[in-house]
């Protein structure tokens, strides 16, 4: 199964108050495994940049003024995501901007139900406790050492650890069935990016009948077999 996780950042907290998107990291997932697929885009918003928002993210209008519009690079962000299901942390904002920009251009917005919200899964999973990124790092061990300010793609590459995480861990999908054995030699395939191969299902251990009748007329034809020999008393 194909998922994005992705993050945005942006000049404010609404669009609906002049806020435009600057920044936006995707990373794909195929079973729940990184496959080294991203899609990272800065944007020119084509406004002024309030400090309280760079000294989050640390996006100057410098820096952003030679940047593309969200509409240059629309098609091609479109084309990454495909079909997929779009997981993000307190997705309805980051949905909320996409979808605005999406409609500046002329384009559909994206559906909502394919919205997955690591927020209400970690408000779930662990009901009182702290549901910012940075505190579900903490809690599930994952290093975030790296990250001194907010940016679109390394959230999003946190994001993608956290989500396995919140969905049952590294050891998603293993058990003893085959059809789950199969699952994870193919999660191997993809995650190291090796060439795809046929795998069989395993072998049943027990002995089919016909080898059976092989193995008894095998047996028939030794002479003295030791088994059979009388023991001496003891």
């Amino acid at each position: 199964m194909r998922e994005i996780v992705f993050d945005t950042e942006t000049t404010g907290l609404s669009p609906t108050d002049g806020h435009r998107l600057v920044e936006i990291g995707c990373v794909e997932l195929i079973n729940k495994v990184e496959t080294g697929r991203h899609f990272h885009a800065y944007f020119n918003p084509g406004r002024a940049m309030p400090s309280e928002a760079e000294a989050v993210h640390g996006l100057s209008a410098v820096f952003l003024s030679d940047k593309p519009l969200f509409a240059e690079k629309a098609a091609e962000f479109i084309d990454f995501i495909g079909e997929a299901p779009l997981v993000a942390h307190n997705a309805a904002f980051d949905f909320g901007f996409l979808n605005w920009e999406l409609s500046t251009c002329g384009l559909a917005a994206i559906d909502m139900a394919r919205m997955i919200d690591t927020l209400a899964l970690a408000r779930a999973r662990h009901p009182g406790a702290k549901h910012s990124l940075d505190a579900l790092c903490t809690r599930y061990g994952i290093d975030r050492s790296h990250r001194i300010k907010h940016g679109a793609l390394l959230d999003a590459q946190l994001l993608a650890q956290l989500y396995v995480e919140l969905s049952g861990g590294r050891q998603i999908g293993l058990s003893l069935k085959a059809e789950t054995v199969v699952e994870a030699r193919t999660l191997v395939a993809v995650s190291i990016g090796s060439r795809r191969t046929e795998v069989r299902p395993p072998r049943p251990h027990g002995p089919s009948a016909e080898e059976r009748e092989r193995h008894a007329a095998f047996i028939a034809k030794l002479v003295q077999p030791l088994w059979l020999e009388e023991q001496p008393a003891g």
